[in-house]
Order: C-alpha cells, then sequence, then structure tokens
C-alpha cells in the first residue's frame, strides 16, 4: 500500500498568526473572489480595503459593481492578500481569507466608525465614499490559508484573525482623538523607520488607525503596522501605551 503524502501545513504558531495578521492589516487592496450570481462561474474582483476596530477586514464597493452584486446574493467570498517584491512572486507571504460579507448599514454607528478610519487610509476615496451605490462591507473571516514563503504553509481560524479585547469598544470611541494627539509628536513619527518606509525622501509616517493589537501608520500611499504582543485590555493606560511604542520605534 502506498504511503500517505506528508501534509505539507505547518503547526500553526504565534508567529504565524502575527504574520497573518499584518499582512492583512497593511492591504491597502486585495483580489476578491465570488461566485457570478447570473452564470455561477468564479469572477474576481481588485478590492479597496481597509480595517474596522476588531481587525475585520473591510471593503468599499459599488451596487453596480458585479462583486457587489454577488456577494449580496451569496454571502461567501475569498480575499487574497499579499504584495510581491523583486524576485520570484511565489517566494513572498500571501494568505487567502475565508469570508462572510456583512453590508453595513448607512448612516449607522458602525457605517460613522468604519468611515472614519477607511478615509483616514484612502483620503483619495472621499470623491465617492458618499455616493448612494455605495456601499461598506465587512469581510467577517471565517478561516484563512497562509502561505509565509517555500515550505511555510499554514492553516487558521477566525480567532486568530479577529481582535478579542475588552477594551475594543473604549479605543474605538477614543480612536480619532488619540490618533491626534499621538500624531501632533512630529519628532518622533519623523525618526520611525518602519517596514516599508520609502527611501531617499523625507515624509514622516503619521498614524491612520489604533486598535487593541497594534497601530496602523500612512506614509505616502505605503501603509505599515506595529503588531503589539499582548492586546490591550484596558483603556485606561492605552495612550502611554502606543507612545511608549512609538519612542521604542524611533530609537531603533
Amino acid at each position: 500500500m502506498a504511503e500517505k503524502p506528508k501534509s505539507v501545513i505547518r503547526q500553526t504558531d504565534d508567529e504565524a498568526r502575527r504574520q497573518a495578521r499584518i499582512l492583512l492589516r497593511v492591504a491597502r487592496f486585495g483580489a476578491l473572489a465570488v461566485l457570478d450570481p447570473e452564470t455561477g462561474f468564479p469572477s474576481c474582483s481588485r478590492v479597496l480595503l481597509g480595517t474596522d476596530v476588531d481587525g475585520v477586514p473591510v471593503m468599499l464597493g459599488s451596487s453596480l459593481a458585479l462583486h457587489v452584486r454577488a456577494i449580496l446574493a451569496d454571502q461567501r467570498s475569498s480575499l487574497l492578500v499579499g504584495e510581491p517584491g523583486r524576485g520570484d512572486p511565489l517566494a513572498w507571504p500571501r494568505m487567502t481569507v475565508y469570508t462572510r460579507a456583512e453590508q453595513v448599514v448607512r448612516e449607522s454607528e458602525s457605517w460613522t466608525r468604519i468611515r472614519a478610519r477607511f478615509l483616514r487610509r484612502h483620503p483619495k476615496s472621499a470623491l465617492y465614499v458618499d455616493f448612494q451605490d455605495f456601499s461598506f462591507f465587512r469581510l467577517v473571516p471565517t478561516s484563512a490559508s497562509l502561505n509565509g514563503g517555500f515550505g511555510k504553509a499554514f492553516h487558521l481560524v477566525d480567532e486568530d484573525l479577529v481582535i478579542k479585547s475588552r477594551a475594543v469598544d473604549a479605543i474605538s470611541r477614543d480612536e480619532e482623538s488619540l490618533i491626534e494627539r499621538l500624531n501632533a509628536y512630529s519628532d518622533i513619527l519623523s525618526d520611525l523607520r518602519l517596514k516599508g518606509s520609502v527611501t531617499g525622501k523625507s515624509v514622516a509616517w503619521k498614524i491612520v488607525g489604533l486598535d487593541a493589537s497594534g497601530i496602523d501608520f500612512a506614509q505616502k500611499e505605503q501603509l505599515s503596522r506595529i503588531e503589539l504582543v499582548q492586546p490591550v485590555e484596558d483603556r485606561e493606560g492605552a495612550e502611554q501605551l502606543y507612545l511608549n511604542v512609538l519612542k521604542s520605534l524611533a530609537r531603533n
């Protein structure tokens, strides 16, 4: 009897979870795969991405687009994130996230929060974000397949990607004011050397998102993220914690 082939899937560890969360949360865009409701054939579209305060990826799309009509007919979709650099594109990390789409009710508290977060990440979307045919969708992960490079395949579950913290809502309520105060430390932000820094240009990073698990930065159209070792569990002291992280990054 022939031996069963060994599984190529590695044991999921904390480093794989961390890589997956960062890969998802620094994605400015992704490839969304859906089923065409008219033909049943798979269809794939590039979509702009943001994240909600619990780490769930968010998409903005028009009802005129096929992929939006598709997820309104069938919530299931697959989202591919991860950008290649030089050399073999298959040597670079990427991840497919299996999701169920939830349309965000316009003018609701969730819509207002997501809109503000999305615009900080994609300021040019202000040109069309309020058009009546556009909606936000939370692409809630059910599982994911992470390929961290050759021989580095992992299976993840929803809890590996979604932020679980008692402080999620509290930080969300204060996010805008926290970002404004932290961005005032221009001397620290100008010294940051984050992954993806634009070299040869004197453009400082700025904070565009805060959540209980990390800090999102933007430099021009480049995004970067610092994932905290442990999620913040108490709003009290969170601002000082974020500031300490910035100072540590500037020193390094």
